[in-house]
């Protein structure tokens, strides 16, 4: 095989362990829990799980991490199934679940009961905590940890016959309670849950633990390379340990751990996210301003951009760096920038009357689609004597460093006319209703540097559509361990706007991108655009223009 670039550790590992012969190809696994949607911390798992395998052309399984059925549902397989394919990846053959491996778990549990290395604990969940210690105060042995093999093997079965309440019984590895390593403190292997599962249904009431089931199916699968982030780093000893300890014949995988994405202003946690879609806080996962996959898609995020913000982050080993909102937006900003058509919105507008045009004129102004791409080809947008235009475009008074419409100076319309502000309308509160202005109708064809160029749309001939801005969900930087998250939360992190787009966006269908000329990237929003009443998405606004 051809020897991979070593841009990162991981790939390093990957080509040494490739020269030394010790795999003869590459096979890593994406094992997500299907307790909620995925977010942007896992695109980069994904990216890095899948991508390995590609680079190298090697498999990635897709497993469900299905052990807990009590937070699990269809609704997130489905979801997560839909993410990864929506990114650009596909698994190699089915998909697995860790419940598929169940009976096996089982025996192999079994088995270290045999051997005299796992143990029913009969401890509360408060005790085995108090038990356990702290990092620096050691645990101490539960009571029933020297129970004989023959009881421990009778008191299992009960277990699995429902004999014991939730929460009155568990299984326990024997492992060293005065261990450096909490994780090694005798961890929990199996807890009782009454509940459905979605796969096994009724069959078991007892579940697998997270750090028991997954290094067993990662060997059973065959997994060379286990990639995980750095906070199950101390979990890896006891990954080896319980493969070291069954008779499982298949080549053992390595766990390696990377750093997780860390990302201001927002939380990674799936645990929080649902706190945030249960308090209703926001709309659904989906909502434009959580930082899940869907809701990437749904404000206008496109695969490509989230690919390659995860390839300019990297794969490396440093905890809590914290990236920047902006590399993010970068990347979307530098995709669409290449790829969505532009089009003229007006998201904040008041009335411009051009008052030396007769009333009713309509002219047809030919547009192209993109400024350099000119295979977009064009459009006809139609000027009128009445526009709209941006509040913000106008002043009554202004310092020569402001370049859009003066009372009393001239400005250029996008691809149109000279106008010049001859005088307004307030209403009784003092808000500007109406700004009358002349145009110059040589000024088209004889174009003059102006002082500013601003967009437009036909007040006639234009759309009414809802605008939807958005901002960061969060008013803290950083604030992933905080347990009073939801005290930062932006109450401003939507803003919706009525305004007018061009008639051109009638041949728009949701999901669709579009640059509004001087505002920024816009998506027409999947649950309620149409045609007859357009929302669209802001995407990221334009670097040299504030939306909000």
């Amino acid at each position: 095989m051809k020897k991979k670039s070593t841009n990162n550790f991981i790939r390093k590992i990957i080509n040494n362990d490739l020269a030394l012969g010790k795999y003869m190809s590459v096979h890593t696994r994406f094992p997500p829990e299907p307790n909620g949607y995925l977010h942007i911390g896992h695109a980069k798992a994904i990216f890095i799980n899948f991508g390995i395998a590609q680079d190298y052309n090697g498999k990635c399984n897709l497993r469900f991490d299905d052990t807990n059925p009590v937070k699990e549902n269809k609704e997130y397989i489905k979801s997560i199934k839909h993410d990864v394919n929506w990114l650009g990846f596909n698994w190699s053959g089915k998909i697995r679940y860790s419940s598929d491996y169940f009976d096996k778990l089982h025996n192999y549990a079994l088995e270290l009961i045999i051997k005299g290395l796992a143990y029913v604990d009969e401890l509360s969940t408060e005790q085995i905590r108090e038990y356990r210690g702290t990092l620096t105060k050691k645990g101490k042995n539960s009571p029933y940890r020297n129970r004989s093999i023959e009881d421990n093997i009778i008191m299992f079965a009960n277990m699995r016959k429902g004999m014991f309440g939730e929460g009155k019984a568990c299984l326990r590895a024997k492992i060293d309670m005065a261990s450096p390593f909490m994780v090694m403190r005798d961890p929990v292997l199996y807890r009782i849950k009454y509940y459905h599962h979605h796969n096994t249904g009724n069959k078991w009431c007892i579940y697998p633990m997270y750090d028991f089931t997954h290094c067993i199916s990662d060997a059973l699968e065959g997994i060379t390379h286990s990639l995980c982030t750095l906070e199950f780093q101390d979990n890896r000893r006891l990954y080896n340990w319980i493969l070291e300890n069954i008779s499982i014949d298949v080549q053992h995988p390595h766990q390696y751990e990377f750093s997780r994405l860390n990302l201001e202003y927002t939380i990674l946690s799936k645990r929080k996210l649902k706190k945030i879609v249960a308090h209703n806080i926001v709309e659904d996962w989906d909502d434009p301003r959580m930082p899940t996959i869907s809701g990437l898609r749904r404000r206008g995020y496109t695969a490509t951009s989230i690919r390659e913000f995860c390839s300019r982050i990297g794969v490396t080993k440093q905890d809590n760096n914290v990236v920047e909102i902006a590399a993010l937006e970068a990347c979307i900003r530098d995709d669409l920038n290449e790829r969505a058509p532009r089009a003229m919105a007006v998201i904040d507008p008041v009335k411009v009357v051009i008052k030396n045009l007769p009333i009713g004129y309509e002219e047809d102004i030919v547009m192209h689609n993109h400024p350099k791409k000119y295979y977009f080809g064009t459009r006809k947008v139609i000027f009128s004597r009445d526009i709209y235009i941006e509040r913000a475009d106008f002043s009554e008074y202004a310092n020569k460093n402001y370049k859009r419409l003066v009372l009393g100076k001239e400005v250029r319309l996008r691809n149109a006319y000279v106008i010049k502000a001859e005088y307004i309308e307030k209403d009784e509160k003092g808000k500007i209703t109406v700004i009358y202005c002349s145009y110059d109708p040589q000024s088209k064809v004889n174009y003059s540097k102006m002082h500013g160029v601003i967009h437009w749309v036909s007040a006639t001939r234009s759309i009414a559509t809802e605008f939807r801005i958005y901002d960061r969900l969060f008013n803290k930087h950083n604030h992933t361990i905080e347990e009073n998250f939801l005290y930062y939360i932006n109450k401003n992190s939507l803003l919706i706007y009525n305004g007018f787009v061009e008639f051109s966006i009638l041949s728009a269908k949701a999901g669709d991108s579009f640059q509004f000329e001087r505002l920024g990237y816009f998506c027409a929003d999947t649950r309620y655009f149409s045609t007859k009443r357009p929302v669209f998405n802001c995407t990221v606004g334009l670097k040299n223009y504030k939306l909000n």
